[in-house]
């Protein structure tokens, strides 16, 4: 039976934490979201099958994916992997210097925002297909960049930002009953100048 995946899960084994210092490793469990094959995982991410198969292997056998089903291919069976959460949180518990733990908090985060984008361009692509061309769909974008000055400004930020978020969430969730659902998806990260380099 197909084991329902969690929303968030908390890493306190070290092992676990250690195989997630391979940046690669980061981005295959957001890339699990939904069940795939090694070599499904490899096309998207420009890998070879072998390479994500090893990497697969390693998650594993510290339990962060599993082993949900199989699927035939011409005459190859395919072994489906999915992680156990959607998302994975560090825990404090952990000891690890701060450098260690933000260092691989900034990879989890990275890999969130591309699997995200990828959401949003997939939802974007249904509500376009599902419209009868005439319909609006109600919908909002912002796009601002903020001068940030070290890592403490940075962090207080983003702590400030989330805060408001949720108490606006809060609010309008609070007066709505029964009413249309919509995502809210909140994002930052470092602005990539023209030439590649980040400022």
């Amino acid at each position: 039976m197909l084991q329902e995946m969690m929303e968030s899960y908390v890493v306190e084994q070290p092992e676990q934490a250690m195989v997630l210092l391979n940046p690669l490793r980061a981005e295959l469990l957001g890339k699990l979201v939904e069940p795939a094959s090694a070599a499904e995982v490899a096309r998207t991410m420009g890998e070879t099958a072998q390479r994500i198969n090893y990497h697969l292997k390693a998650l594993e056998k510290v339990g962060l994916v599993r082993r949900v089903g199989t699927r035939q291919v011409r005459n190859l069976v395919e072994v489906l992997y999915q992680a156990i959460a959607k998302t994975f949180i560090l825990a404090e518990s952990l000891g690890w210097k701060d450098e260690m733990v933000q260092k691989l908090k900034d990879q989890g985060s990275l890999s969130h925002l591309v699997t995200t984008s990828e959401r949003m361009k997939r939802d974007a692509l249904l509500l376009l297909e599902r419209s009868d061309g005439e319909e609006e769909i109600p919908s909002a974008t912002l796009q601002t960049s903020v001068a940030l000055a070290n890592q403490e400004e940075r962090q207080a930020f983003v702590a400030e930002y989330v805060h408001m978020l949720q108490q606006l969430v809060k609010k309008y969730n609070a007066s709505s009953d029964g009413e249309q659902l919509f995502q809210v998806i909140m994002a930052v990260y470092p602005q990539i100048e023209p030439g590649g380099d980040q400022k």
